[in-house]
């Protein structure tokens, strides 16, 4: 790939598509405002109304008194900003089939999506509510209580039944396959199979498993995590590809490339967030 030949609008959305099949964490969170930020440093307002307050009414006898509304608002910053540069040589280019610059890209994707996915992990520290549970057996014998108990947890904050996903770690994943509350065979459908991190559904909930969940305090030589369960409600996330250059770098015969990816996320809705403090027996 030549400098003349670059075009910035075509592989700014190419790598935007490939940070979207990146992300676990991040497509979990609703997107509505991604079109509103073009810079870092860029707020999104978010406004919400309160309740609606509910009142008797009697027939000829009420007199009705609107409510005056109240709204609430939120700022979704756009307050991380993280960049890539890379050069390959004109020599390493003439002697590689395909081109080095399209895998480089790929990764470049790749790495962005998993800091971001990252950043947003460590965001189940505003959750709502939070399920604990300090003793998994490695023959799954108390999985499914992980489940059942976030889901009370959302119940009680009245989130629909509808949309709810749950984020784990894989070795939770491999005691709810040893439980059998998930099957390593024909528990994904071929519509579910392309979604990022999707291992399956059981008790409600869409189910992810991501290796980027924050690390929790375990016994020795326990594993522990912060998965989260919730809907898309819960937290919004905004990102763009504000650059993307090409150039000759002047002390060497070789294409660069550099990018500046700008996202903020925002806990919108803690009662649709739920923690999961989650550590097996270490056996």
């Amino acid at each position: 790939m030549s400098v003349a030949n670059f075009k910035p609008t075509v592989w700014s959305a190419e790598l935007f598509q490939a940070l979207d099949k990146s992300h676990v964490l991040v497509n979990l969170c609703n997107r509505d405002y991604e079109g509103d930020i073009t810079a870092y440093g860029d707020q999104v307002k978010i406004n919400a109304v309160g309740d609606v307050t509910v009142s008797n009414y009697a027939p000829n006898v009420t007199s009705i008194t609107p409510q005056q509304l109240t709204a609430a608002q939120t700022i979704l910053e756009i307050d991380q900003a993280k960049y890539f540069a890379f050069y390959i040589d004109d020599v390493d280019q003439a002697q590689t089939k395909p081109k080095l610059m399209g895998e480089a890209m790929r990764k470049s994707a790749y790495a962005l999506a998993d800091t971001a996915d990252q950043w947003v992990a460590g965001f189940n520290s505003q959750a709502g509510a939070t399920v604990t549970s300090t003793g998994i057996q490695s023959d799954g014998g108390n999985v499914l209580a992980v489940l059942a108990n976030a889901a009370l947890e959302l119940d009680l904050e009245n989130v629909p039944a509808q949309g709810r996903w749950i984020i784990i770690p894989p070795w939770f994943h491999q005691r709810l396959i040893t439980a059998e509350v998930l099957q390593t065979d024909g528990s994904i459908d071929a519509n579910a199979t392309y979604r990022n991190g999707y291992v399956g559904k059981a008790y409600g909930f869409d189910i992810f498993t991501s290796n980027n969940l924050s690390t929790g305090i375990s016994a020795v030589g326990a594993r522990s995590h912060y998965g989260m369960a919730g809907t898309a409600r819960a937290m919004s996330f905004a990102e763009q590809v504000v650059k993307l250059e090409a150039y000759r770098p002047e002390n060497s015969f070789s294409d660069a490339l550099k990018g500046l990816h700008v996202y903020g996320a925002k806990v919108v809705d803690p009662g649709a967030l739920v923690r999961l403090n989650i550590s097996d027996t270490g056996m």
